[in-house]
């Protein structure tokens, strides 16, 4: 399943504690970037936050409900992919990401979530993906559309961003018919 090359600059691993360092740095040093769309940014504050998500990410991807995966771009992490959320019953994966700023515009993302849909296919026999991005954010937006997601809907006020409430897109693709 990984490590996933996804080209020469690109590779797809497993978040593990070792990585924590370097996670929680890419963080800091994009925190004024992602903080528009991401509400978690001041609960990292140190490497140790991001050390405890990863080892809780760990349990739950051991109970097969999630899976986090660093993004790493000629050798460095450049971002987080994954399934939020897993629902083996239904056979979906929800799935987030996020890069740091220097990392966007080369296609990474949109290589990523292709991958992510293929081990979501092959490890875990999920059939239907799902991406809620915030209404304004364009950038996010543009992964599914790219990907030909079927826009299924808008959920109002769906997140609380720091200060603001934020309506998000439901996108969703599915590899079966209904």
């Amino acid at each position: 399943m990984l490590p996933r090359k996804l080209n020469e600059d690109c590779e797809l691993k497993l978040s593990v504690p070792d990585f924590a360092e370097e996670l929680f740095k890419l963080t800091d040093e994009n925190r004024a970037y992602l903080r528009r769309w991401l509400p978690w940014l001041d609960n990292i504050t140190e490497p140790a936050h991001s050390r405890a998500f990863i080892q809780s990410q760990q349990k739950a991807f051991k109970k097969g409900k999630s899976l986090t995966i660093c993004i790493f771009y000629k050798g460095k992490i450049a971002g987080v992919i994954g399934f939020n959320e897993i629902d083996p019953s239904r056979k979906t994966g929800q799935i987030g990401y996020w890069l740091g700023e220097k990392f966007t515009g080369k296609g990474i993302m949109t290589m990523a979530v292709e991958a992510l849909i293929e081990i979501g296919q092959d490890h875990f026999d999920l059939e239907c993906f799902e991406i809620r991005c915030a209404t304004g954010n364009s950038q996010s937006r543009a992964i599914p559309e790219r990907l030909g997601f079927k826009h299924q809907c808008t959920i109002e006020r769906a997140e609380r961003v720091y200060d603001q409430c934020f309506d998000h897109e439901v996108y969703v693709k599915r590899l079966t018919a209904e």
